[in-house]
């Protein structure tokens, strides 16, 4: 499905793809749909306990550029070590296939647990600079990082020589510049 689309992907092609009969797509999820939303719910579970694992022991006394840079850096790597699942969520996304394949409500808290994931990741670069002030810079923002992290993960399937570590990279200083204006207008006013 990641490759082919919802629709495009029968189930004779889960049959032959899988090795399993048709039979047991339906004892076991009763439709195809039932089918796609145990992979959605199950990549998202081994998706945020990836994240969990890899950002355990956070960075520690640097700047919120480094700590965001060590944090987004992570993120991509856990995405590279699955790029079937990013692919799949994006193309449901951006399709009308998530309400056909009546997996919407799984997507939608995909959306929102990677946007608390954002959130969390930006408060923490900020904390130095105060809790009430880390979490208004990180609400501010983590819309703008998933969109910067999605982009990114769409231009690299465009051009897979480009390396994803470089653009979390950009996109860290780019959240830090933004962050950075924001707080200091907080402290200000």
């Amino acid at each position: 499905m990641a490759e082919r689309g919802y629709a495009a992907t029968s189930l004779s092609v889960l049959s032959r793809e899988s090795g399993l009969p048709k039979s047991a797509v339906y004892h076991h999820f009763h439709s195809k749909a039932g089918l796609l939303s145990a992979v959605m719910a199950r990549g998202a579970y081994e998706f945020f306990a990836a994240m969990r694992a890899a950002q355990a022991d956070g960075p520690d006394g640097t700047t919120p550029r480094e700590r965001l840079t060590w944090f987004l850096r992570r993120t991509g790597e856990v995405f590279m070590a699955r790029p079937d699942f990013l692919r799949l969520h994006l193309l449901l996304v951006i399709s009308a296939e998530a309400a056909e394949a009546e997996v919407d409500a799984i997507i939608e808290q995909v959306r929102r647990d990677g946007r608390a994931h954002m959130n969390a990741m930006i408060a923490a670069s900020f904390a130095p600079a105060g809790e009430e002030i880390a979490q208004a810079v990180a609400d501010e923002l983590d819309y703008f990082g998933i969109a910067g992290f999605d982009g990114a993960f769409v231009a690299l399937q465009a051009e897979p020589g480009r390396g994803l570590a470089d653009q979390m990279t950009l996109l860290a200083e780019a959240i830090t510049a933004l962050g950075e204006a924001r707080a200091a207008k907080l402290r200000a006013g």
